[in-house]
């Protein structure tokens, strides 16, 4: 089972357009309404895979329960933190050539009851995980370092935890020395406080944060791939894809995959990227089923180039 947190989940609306014009009348072409949220996501791309997940989240209002409600629906068991707040609703607006622009409401701030609440729920949930994937922002009145206590108690707990988060709060969480942290492009750069323009960049930066805690580092390259580094050695994946219609939790969809095949080595690699591939290739955040996925697409490669130029490099 994949037990995961997310402390600031939303309810996301997606509208497929021709093109963004600013100050003008917008025609979507379709609409899609799914639970959001970086945990969320990753819950459901477990689910889509016909494994058994459970999503941890703080849910409060009319949002709090139709998330609860379309969760349910596709199978997915939910472990409710009532707040006083209303859950958050985000708006993605996906073009035709791919490009993507997102506006994210803030959220409800919890109460120190509710934070509390919310610990003791990840530990209740957590005895039965293979692994526990913390994921995405912190909301209002949660400090920074509230995923290094998660990590603590679920190592205490003899779990394995995967974190997909930035800031501040990743750099305090690395302290207590997470299983894998999923950081993209701009994440690891920030991380290390330096530009990437190479893999070679990436895969030092990489190393570092290994050094700073992190006892694995999946980083997300957008289309140029994904790279693993761990004890074992470091690996470099890429996919081939066809059309992109929305990177609407793509990396989520990723870092699901990466878990199902056990965490750890190219082979789980492969996985991720299979994921995150077929996740850009289908519409909203619609999350992949085995059906979709091509692992014959995927390349995995120990002879990372060093010298290639990432397509999107972080300044």
């Amino acid at each position: 089972m994949i037990l995961t947190v997310t402390p600031n989940p939303s309810l996301d609306r997606t509208y497929e357009v021709q093109a963004l014009k600013r100050g003008e009348v917008i025609r979507a072409e379709t609409e899609r309404m799914d639970p959001g949220g970086k945990g969320v996501n990753v819950s459901r791309a477990v689910a889509a895979a016909r494994r058994r997940t459970v999503a941890v989240l703080p849910l409060g209002g009319a949002p709090g329960a139709l998330i609860a409600d379309l969760l349910d629906a596709q199978g997915i068991e939910v472990a409710p933190v009532p707040v006083a707040g209303a859950t958050r609703s985000n708006i993605a607006l996906a073009e035709s050539d791919g490009v993507l622009t997102k506006i994210n409401a803030p959220g409800p701030e919890l109460s120190a009851a509710e934070q509390e609440l919310l610990l003791d729920t990840v530990r209740e949930q957590s005895r039965d995980a293979d692994w526990i994937a913390c994921c995405g922002s912190l909301p209002r009145g949660l400090a920074p370092s509230w995923y290094a206590d998660v990590v603590a108690r679920a190592h205490a707990g003899g779990a394995r935890i995967a974190l997909d988060t930035s800031g501040p709060a990743l750099l305090e969480a690395l302290r207590a020395r997470p299983d894998v942290v999923k950081p993209n492009a701009e994440e690891l750069a920030e991380a290390v406080g330096r530009p990437l323009a190479t893999l070679g960049d990436a895969l030092k930066a990489a190393e570092e944060v290994r050094g700073m805690g992190a006892r694995a580092v999946l980083a997300s390259l957008g289309a140029d791939g994904q790279l693993l580094v761990e004890d074992k050695g470091a690996w470099f994946a890429t996919a081939r894809v066809d059309t992109v219609r929305s990177n609407v939790g793509a990396g989520d969809s990723s870092l699901a995959g990466f878990l199902i095949a056990g965490g750890s080595g190219p082979e789980a690699l492969a996985s991720a990227v299979a994921h995150g591939a077929a996740a850009v290739q289908l519409p909203g955040s619609v999350m992949p089923t085995p059906a979709d996925l091509d692992p014959a697409a995927v390349t995995v490669t120990a002879e990372i180039p060093l010298d290639r130029e990432l397509t999107e490099p972080v300044s």
